[in-house]
């Protein structure tokens, strides 16, 4: 018994070594003002966003180019910004880009969340045909809980996330407003016509799916389908896979408490009618950028693991899935000590993350 007690341990304690995998950060550049997001333009060209309103290109070799010419005016304070980035599915051929920022409002002090497209010529030194697709209503004051993720449908529509803006989260119930509410149009800025609320009387036709907080990382998992996490108040951060027409909870339903203690509303964390988190942090980890990892780059312990930064705790956590329940997370680049803001994966199969600081990094993971 005790020698089948031992082989058992040593078949485990080799099981979990096949489990880990090394790797080595690679520190492209320490010199992006609070970068917020990252896209790949060819040639291993990147683009990056600067929260303070600049679009700046990184060479392969890490190398700063200057801000491009042509970014639209951004309302800069707080959390507010120009924020995420991605590129067309066919950026290739098309050289279109899309981006979200902070928009000045037309009253003093107000702004709102833009999603806006633009032609990104070979130089990469400016952007051209700059055309905003849509602006939330309502547009109101203040620069938190923004959400302001974008994500390429891949069927000719765009999601987009936006927060609830912190004072107005009651707005996340209601289907005349924006507010808390993921957002879905096609790339032209028009409204798709199988929307879930095209044909509901005093709804907004732009909503995909509402009841959301501050929805700041958002990518396709697997499946194809949309994968979003959440900032929570005081606990009750979440990952949710966001449906047509369905209500996922917020400020009705959370985990979560008011800053400083208190229950939110009822202090109820279930309702008819409205969706459970697919998986809960409970304390905040306050998370950022998510990206899954389909390749095997970094072996077969890695493949399909989902990626999620953390702002609050400042550390990578790679999150293993059993269809859809989380079975485990493990916290990468905790000795950095720096908020992490996005991650993604590559044309090259890696994974490269953004540390949001004054001297932000701009980080490769390479498997060793």
């Amino acid at each position: 018994m005790k020698a089948h007690g031992l082989l058992l341990l040593a078949l485990c304690t080799v099981a979990a070594a096949a489990q880990s995998v090394s790797i080595r950060p690679e520190v492209l550049t320490r010199e992006l003002e609070h970068p917020w997001a990252i896209a790949f333009i060819g040639n291993d060209r990147m683009l990056v966003t600067e929260r303070p309103g600049r679009m700046r290109v990184v060479q392969a070799d890490g190398k700063l180019e200057p801000p491009l010419a042509g970014v639209p005016k951004v309302e800069v304070g707080g959390q507010g910004g120009l924020l995420d980035l991605i590129t067309d599915r066919d950026f290739a051929h098309n050289r279109a880009i899309y981006f979200c920022y902070v928009e000045p409002g037309s009253s003093s002090g107000t702004s709102t969340i833009a999603l806006a497209t633009a032609h990104l010529p070979e130089d990469a030194k400016r952007l051209e045909q700059v055309k905003v697709l849509f602006s939330a209503k309502p547009q109101v004051k203040g620069n938190l809980n923004l959400g302001c993720r974008v994500v390429d449908n891949g069927d000719g529509t765009l999601f987009l996330s936006v927060g609830d803006r912190f004072t107005h989260m009651d707005d996340a119930q209601k289907l005349d407003s924006d507010l808390g509410k993921i957002i879905r149009i096609h790339k032209d800025g028009s409204i798709p016509p199988d929307n879930p609320f095209v044909n509901r009387k005093s709804a907004r036709p732009e909503i995909w799916s509402y009841g959301h907080r501050n929805p700041q990382g958002m990518t396709l998992g697997p499946d194809g389908k949309l994968w979003i996490d959440e900032h929570g108040p005081q606990g009750g951060d979440e990952i949710n896979r966001p449906e047509a027409g369905k209500n996922y909870g917020w400020p009705v339903i959370t985990y979560g408490e008011n800053y400083g203690g208190g229950k939110i509303g009822e202090g109820i964390t279930a309702k008819e009618g409205m969706e459970q988190p697919l998986h809960y942090w409970t304390p905040s980890i306050a998370p950022s950028g998510m990206a899954f990892l389909l390749n095997d780059k970094y072996g077969k312990a890695w493949k399909g693991s989902l990626f999620v930064g953390s702002l609050k705790f400042r550390y990578l956590d790679r999150i293993e899935l059993r269809g859809n329940k989380v079975v485990k997370e493990e916290k990468l680049l905790q000795d950095r000590k720096q908020r992490i803001r996005d991650v993604r994966v590559g044309r090259d199969g890696l994974i490269y993350v953004l540390t949001d600081e004054e001297k932000g990094e701009l980080i490769r993971l390479r498997p060793e």
